[in-house]
């Protein structure tokens, strides 16, 4: 249990300074409410009802959001990849290869698509 302590004493910090900082904020911000601040905020996007017969929206900001997420996996993959490099062998370095392709294949057909283009 003794090397764990130092863990354990960090995540109590961490964990004390966000409730800290949450009960801060509440108790010293403005409590200035009005009508623009209640309502929903959606990526900079006036909400609107939905179309009678569903309609088309936007994808945009989904298509980000899941290129985020797909380098974001990606990053973490490679990181510890290229910490351990010189004690793996030629088979993980193959695999890391198909990784990176699969993964450049995926940001081709985006950039292909015009994902990447903000209108």
């Amino acid at each position: 249990m003794n090397p764990y302590v130092p863990i354990l004493a960090l995540m109590a910090i961490g964990g004390g300074f966000a409730v800290f900082s949450i009960v801060a904020g509440a108790l010293t911000g403005p409590k200035r409410y009005n009508r623009a601040k209640l309502d929903a905020y959606e990526c900079g996007i006036e909400p609107t009802p939905a179309a009678a017969g569903g309609g088309r929206f936007p994808v945009k900001y989904y298509l980000v959001a899941m290129l985020f997420i797909i380098f974001d996996i990606e990053s973490v993959f490679l990181l510890p990849f290229a910490v351990a490099f010189d004690s793996l062998g030629v088979f993980a370095l193959v695999e890391m290869v198909l990784f990176v392709i699969t993964v450049f294949i995926a940001y081709a057909y985006v950039w292909r698509r015009g994902g990447l283009e903000w209108d």
